[in-house]
């Protein structure tokens, strides 16, 4: 997979970032164009490079202080019909799939974990929707619920901060953790209260739901279940494949679990109301840990792959010496 790198500098560094893109396995293309950037004022730098090479030349342009005094942006063609491209990307070591842009991942989960008015909306809506569903014994409901929450998204940016020590992101991620489930099951908790009086369920609906009971009653296969999904959405974030999260956030309790607190809160049921807490905690922690796990896993293989593509290409230049 090839993908390009538009890169706008002063024209000072411009010497610099060239020989820095032209050094190394997986590039195809360099080009220059001096004096393209108007603002700010310097040249643009377009280069064609495999994807399993694109973290390492962002490290050498990172070392050059690039993002400080211009800009990189990393885009992914549709089409590329080049042969010299195809031996880039055969050249490089690894595999594009697999590839791990750290910055693409940080910037995408930090989008994901702002504490924004929609993400709540979600949240609250997705708790609601898991309330009526623990009231009725909806099965369809509460899956829907699992389907809206947002929760994943400061998760794995919880996740990603731990591992690449990125605190801010990680306060980030916590607020809207923090600020989010307390919200929404308040919000569910004041529309229990209201339905009760109202006639909208009995006083005894938990008593009589028997497929909620997986929510309250936490054990080995709900850490099982989070560190499973934690791994997919990782990896669904590190691959780009979107619709492999719609799977993860349907296959935990999270949302449910927060619902249920509410409910049961206002209904009395205080051992319940635990029992759904500890699953929620359960779901949490799990989701996070697995997600660091493969994160550093990444983090090692990506930084092995370089070290052995370049003792090969030792290896063969001193046979070719001989």
């Amino acid at each position: 997979m090839i993908v390009q790198l538009r890169i706008c500098v002063p024209e000072q560094l411009t010497g610099a970032v060239v020989d820095s893109c032209s050094d190394g396995p997986g590039v195809a293309e360099v080009a220059l164009h001096p004096g393209a950037s108007v603002l700010p004022p310097g040249d643009v730098i377009l280069v064609f490079v495999a994807r399993e090479a694109v973290e390492a030349l962002i490290e050498k342009l990172h070392a050059l202080n690039v993002q400080e005094v211009g800009s990189i942006s990393v885009t992914t063609p549709e089409l590329l019909l080049s042969d010299r491209a195809d031996e880039a990307a055969a050249a490089a070591p690894g595999e594009g799939a697999d590839a791990v842009i750290w910055d693409e991942v940080s910037r995408q989960t930090g989008e994901d974990s702002r504490l924004t008015w929609s993400y709540l909306a979600f949240l609250v809506l997705a708790t609601q929707l898991a309330a009526i569903g623990i009231v009725t014994d909806s099965t369809i409901a509460i899956v829907g619920a699992m389907a809206v929450g947002p929760e994943f998204g400061p998760l794995a940016a919880l996740a990603v901060a731990l591992v690449r020590r990125q605190w801010r992101l990680g306060r980030r991620a916590a607020l809207a953790l923090g600020v989010g489930f307390p919200v929404a099951m308040l919000a569910a908790a004041f529309t229990a209260w209201l339905s009760v009086p109202l006639g909208l369920f009995p006083a005894d609906a938990l008593d009589r739901g028997s497929a909620v009971e997986f929510i309250y009653h936490p054990g080995p296969y709900s850490l099982i279940v989070a560190l499973l999904a934690g791994t997919a959405g990782m990896l669904s974030v590190i691959g780009r494949r979107s619709a492999a999260l719609i799977g993860v956030f349907i296959s935990v309790t999270t949302v449910p679990a927060a619902g249920f607190v509410a409910v049961a809160l206002v209904l009395g049921e205080y051992q319940k109301a635990a029992g759904s807490a500890l699953q929620l905690l359960v779901n949490l922690v799990g989701i996070v840990v697995s997600a660091v796990a493969v994160l550093l896993f990444y983090r090692v293989v990506t930084k092995r792959l370089p070290r052995d593509a370049a003792a090969r290409l030792q290896r063969k230049a001193q046979a070719q010496g001989r």
